[in-house]
């Protein structure tokens, strides 16, 4: 990872758990809260970062990796699990083990009400689906609870999702010129 690049504490906590659980592919739409992790994987020459230009494709990216033998990792922001609903069934379908890190919108001082809908419902959506849902908001505990959820996705073989809070990430703020 470039020594030029800073970023909170449980940003760099995330792709830790990551690397050292042998996650070979890293899926994701490029989103702020997930800049960390997305950059250390590009600078990383034993994974695999794949852009993709939805996120409902990074459900066959992780499952196609697994059924190659190798561990992937689907980061998304919240607004994109509504677009991820109709590929979720294959998860449950498969019994395939599914790691998701969802950095969050529409919650604490959001100031785009399109955020808010999505932002709202994503764990019931997520849980509706069959994925059990952890959240986190206290950057003390985000290693802890990636690492947990890691290892009952690849471990247990389940379908986790990690809601990283919209405080962790901090206020976004609207640009007026």
């Amino acid at each position: 990872m470039n020594s030029t690049v800073s970023a909170p504490g449980w940003q760099k906590s995330v792709f830790d758990v990551l690397r050292e659980g042998d996650v070979k592919q890293i899926a994701y739409v490029p989103d702020a809260g997930h800049s960390y992790a997305i950059q250390a994987a590009i600078a990383d020459p034993s994974i695999e970062d794949v852009v993709l230009t939805t996120e409902e494709e990074g459900v066959g990216v992780v499952s196609g990796a697994w059924l190659g033998g190798q561990r992937a990792v689907l980061l998304m922001q919240s607004s994109g699990v509504g677009n991820c609903v109709n590929m979720f069934s294959l998860l449950e379908m498969c019994k395939f083990p599914f790691l998701t890190l969802v950095t969050m919108r529409g919650e604490y001082a959001e100031f785009n009400p399109w955020q808010i809908p999505m932002g709202s419902t994503t764990q019931q959506a997520l849980e509706l689906m069959g994925i059990t849902v952890f959240r986190v908001d206290d950057p003390d505990q985000v290693g802890e609870v990636v690492s947990a959820a890691f290892d009952q996705a690849f471990l247990a073989g389940e379908r986790v999702a990690v809601l990283l809070g919209q405080r962790l990430i901090g206020r976004k703020k609207w640009e007026r010129k």
